[in-house]
Formats: structure tokens, sequence, C-alpha cells
């Protein structure tokens, strides 16, 4: 496949022009925090995980799946010690942090309230029902010290939400808006689980590959609920090839080069364009990412370091959030200009 992301077309009015930038906005972010949540539901499942797998004497390390949300200073300003049950209330169900479980979902109903009109009937009862499941289970002590479940059922709330959105939205521009922001979420998340791997690593670097590693490898890969095709595709864990499957398979729906593929697809289809041209910073800037992907090869990947490449993958990610913001929701667009 050629990649021609240095080239600029003739300019065209947006698919926006449609669709009010407030409803796009808001589809674009009710898809961004439902798998924002998922996927903090992935972060405290593989770390719970990644402890159960480990020796008895081995003491719990919780401070890694805060280090990788980058929210230090915020949680030891209101936690203290990184403890199990700490960590747990801080990402699952703290309301004054707004990247909680929790909060994400009230952000994304607020904005699913807002729109009523343009999503289905069954995209809000499946989305108020997820809500109001999490804010039950904040009650429930049991889950600070056992967590799998609660992880369990976000998952398949979060899933049912995107499969309902699916079967029930007309796949139009809205829709395109949805799997947009579900897709960059995801791959920043991807890489954020990958990077919790590399922090567990870092107080025992003696232990690659050794069976302790084999068993996180293995956690990494069902937390993103890839072990068996993983396994059908690649057979033998090595992090070489765990690491080439989760950031360079375009096959693989939570793989990184598969994310930002389908975020491409949808950012062309909003905006009309041709994929191998670009008329907006944000087509410009994924295009690039996505052109730097798919000539990337595992082994420069970890030959550059893993925890770089990942905190620059995520920076680059965030480029290309900006560069949506200004191009579709920061003005109203003029309908029929």
């Amino acid at each position: 496949m050629t990649y021609r992301a240095n080239r600029l077309a003739e300019p065209r009015t947006f698919g926006t022009s449609r669709m009010l930038s407030r409803v796009a906005d808001s589809i674009y972010w009710i898809s961004r925090y439902v798998e924002r949540a998922e996927n903090l539901a992935r972060f405290i499942d593989v770390t719970f995980n990644f402890i159960l797998d480990s020796p008895p004497n081995v003491r719990e390390q919780w401070q890694p799946l805060i280090s990788t949300t980058a929210d230090d200073a915020r949680f030891f300003e209101r936690y203290g010690r990184p403890t199990r049950e700490n960590v747990i209330r801080f990402l699952a169900f703290d309301r004054d942090y707004s990247n909680s479980i929790l909060s994400c979902l009230s952000i994304a109903r607020e904005n699913a309230r807002s729109i009523r009109e343009a999503i289905s009937t069954e995209m809000w009862e499946q989305l108020n029902n997820f809500y109001h499941s999490v804010t039950a289970a904040a009650g429930n002590a049991d889950i600070l010290d056992s967590p799998q479940d609660f992880c369990q059922d976000v998952k398949w709330a979060s899933q049912q939400f995107k499969g309902i959105t699916d079967a029930t939205m007309s796949h139009g521009e809205g829709w395109h808006f949805a799997r947009l922001g579900r897709m960059l979420e995801r791959a920043d998340k991807t890489s954020r689980i990958l990077d919790v791997k590399y922090y567990m690593l870092l107080p025992k670097i003696q232990d690659v590959g050794t069976p302790t590693d084999d068993l996180q490898w293995s956690a990494v890969l069902r937390s993103v609920s890839g072990f068996e095709m993983f396994r059908k595709r690649h057979g033998t864990i090595t992090p070489e090839r765990v690491v080439g499957f989760l950031i360079l398979d375009r096959l693989f729906p939570r793989a990184i080069m598969h994310c930002v593929d389908s975020a491409n697809e949808s950012l062309h289809a909003i905006a009309g364009s041709p994929e191998d041209t670009y008329w907006n910073p944000a087509e410009k800037r994924l295009g690039q990412l996505r052109s730097d992907l798919a000539y990337s090869h595992v082994s420069e990947i970890l030959g550059q370091g893993l925890h770089e490449f990942l905190d620059s993958l995520q920076t680059r990610l965030n480029g290309v959030g900006d560069a949506i913001f200004q191009t579709f929701f920061a003005v109203e667009p003029n309908v029929g200009s």
C-alpha cells in the first residue's frame, strides 16, 4: 500500500456542514469515554493478574498503574499510598477524578442526554444502564479487594454499547465520528497497557525471559482479549512477538496499527477526501503516524526502547486529537458554505 501523506489536495467543505459540530463533538466523546472506561477496567484487571501470577514473596505493585495514567500527582495528593484499595477507588469510582470509570460514564451519559435526537433509544438505554450499574458497584467494598468480576462487567457493558451502536445507528457521519473517537482512544490505551508491563519489569529486569516474564506477557494479551488470537497467529509467546502483535498487526482489533487504520478510514469518510491525500491538519497528522507505523519493525521499536516508542506514540495521538478538535469542533461550520 502506498502512503502519500505529504500531498495536499484541493480543499473542500467538510462533511460536518451537514452535522452540527456540537452533535459531532458529543458523539465523538461519548465513544471515547465509553472506550476509556473499558480500558481502565482492563488496566486494573491486568495489574491484578500480574500480581496473582507473581511469586508469593513479591510485594504487590500498584504504583505502575498510576504511572501509566500520568496522574501521579493528583493521586498522591488525594490518597497518599498506592495500595490496592486506594488505586482501585481512584481509577474506578472517584467522582472528583475526571478519568475514573464512573466519571467517564457520567460524562458520556450527559453528552448522550444532550443529543438524544441524534442517537438511538437503544444506545441511550444501554449507556444509562451501564452508568447506573457502575454507580451501584461503587458501594460494594468487596470490589476493592477482588475486582475481577467488576472489570469483566465493565468490559461486557462497553462492548454491548459498541455493538448496539453499530446495529442501530446509521453508518453515516455520526457513526464515523463515534468510530474515530473509539479507535483513537483504543490505540492510546493499548499503548498504555503495554507500558504497564514495562513499568512492572523496571525493578526486576533479571526476570526477563523467565517463566514469570512469560506469565506477565500472557496477562498483557489476556487484558486486551488477544491471547487466543495471538496463539493462533504466532504460537509461542516471546516479548518481540507480543509487542509486534499489539503494535503492528493490521487484523487484530485492539492492535495499534488496526486502530490507526480504522480511525484514518473514518476521518476520510467524514471529510470526503481520498485516503492518499489530506485536506486538513487532522488527516495530515494521522496519515503521517499511519505511514510511520506501516514502515516500522518490531526490532526497531525495541531497539529505541519500548517505553520511549510508546511515549512518543501517545504524544502523537494527542496531537491528532488536538487537530480533530481544531478542524471539526472548535468553530461551528456555516451550513451550506
